[in-house]
């Protein structure tokens, strides 16, 4: 199966199916060597992990498939020098780079093979990435789950924007996504691929506990809120911890305040423990339409066969 756009024919791959790099759900082999032998480009989450974990799974990666992968890295992560360098030494074939300017990266991994992508969130971002010589951008929009744009400018919007701005330049959109019909909106937008988070989150093979995976699989469209205004917007499933969150944010709660509850809850907690009611269950709004866990492969396989459904179902153009 090949779907041929501007963003497979950079990347090497098949399908314009990127799977988002989510900390502790793709931080490990397993879920990006699924998409990656499906035909996609899977991603290995590289924020929270060790370094030996993460040369670990770049290997493990390597040697389990011919085909193109990613390792992202958000640039503010504590050590993220240290990344670079271990990177450096086993360039990944695409490194997808976020929370930062490119300069910091962009020229050394380019020099040393890895395609560049960098995750952007607005026009004005993005018009300097593409100035900056990024091989290309994905477009976050305000469905996506983790960290979305300040905005709220929703990924129709957004990718629209973006494109405007930077009309030679490759995109990949993000948020909002779940299926192959949001797939073939993407590509009539403008991208030329999408990236899934939460739909992966909702795989045999994403590394997080089934806790995580069944609040996912019970959320509704309008589930989601974004908390953390100030601190690193993110957006979450509805729990107590976004609700005490909430409360704060609409009392007027002070800075420190609202910091002390914010820190106080973690991804890891949710993601590892388990822990769905205090733990910060990050997934996009996208999570409403999404009511089975399967394998990647086969995820990635429906993604195609839903595609082909709706462009097939598009009403031609008329003759008057």
């Amino acid at each position: 199966m090949r779907i041929h756009t501007a963003v497979t024919e950079l990347l090497g791959i098949d399908l314009p199916i990127v799977q988002a790099g989510m900390s502790w759900a793709s931080s490990s082999a397993d879920l990006p060597l699924a998409v990656s032998r499906g035909g996609g480009l899977g991603v290995i989450a590289a924020g929270p992990m060790r370094l030996p974990d993460l040369e670990r799974a770049v290997d493990t990666v390597r040697a389990g498939t011919d085909a193109p992968f990613a390792v992202n890295l958000p640039l503010y992560r504590k050590g993220a020098d240290e990344v670079i360098e271990l990177l450096l030494a086993k360039p990944p074939p695409v490194l997808i780079a976020s929370q930062g300017g490119p300069q910091r990266y962009l020229r050394r991994f380019q020099d040393a093979g890895t395609i560049c992508l960098h995750v952007v969130a607005g026009e004005e971002h993005a018009a300097k990435a593409a100035a900056a010589g990024v091989d290309g951008l994905v477009v976050v929009g305000g469905e996506a789950g983790g960290h979305p744009p300040v905005s709220g400018v929703s990924t129709l919007v957004m990718l629209r924007a973006v494109a405007r701005a930077t009309p030679r330049i490759p995109l990949i959109a993000a948020g909002g996504f779940a299926d192959g019909a949001g797939l073939a909106a993407a590509l009539s937008l403008g991208a030329g691929a999408v990236q899934f988070g939460t739909r992966f989150l909702a795989s045999i093979e994403a590394n997080v506990h089934p806790a995580y995976k069944d609040a996912v699989l019970r959320a509704g469209v309008e589930d989601t809120r974004m908390v953390g205004h100030g601190l690193g917007l993110i957006r979450t499933l509805t729990n107590d911890f976004a609700a005490r969150m909430a409360e704060l944010e609409a009392g007027g709660a002070d800075l420190d305040r609202r910091r002390a509850e914010f820190t106080g809850s973690t991804l890891k907690m949710a993601a590892l423990d388990g822990d769905v009611a205090n733990g910060k269950v990050e997934a996009g709004q996208s999570a409403g339409l999404i009511d089975d866990v399967r394998s990647a492969g086969d995820i990635v396989r429906q993604l195609v066969a839903e595609y082909a459904a709706a462009i097939a179902g598009l009403p031609p153009i008329a003759q008057a």
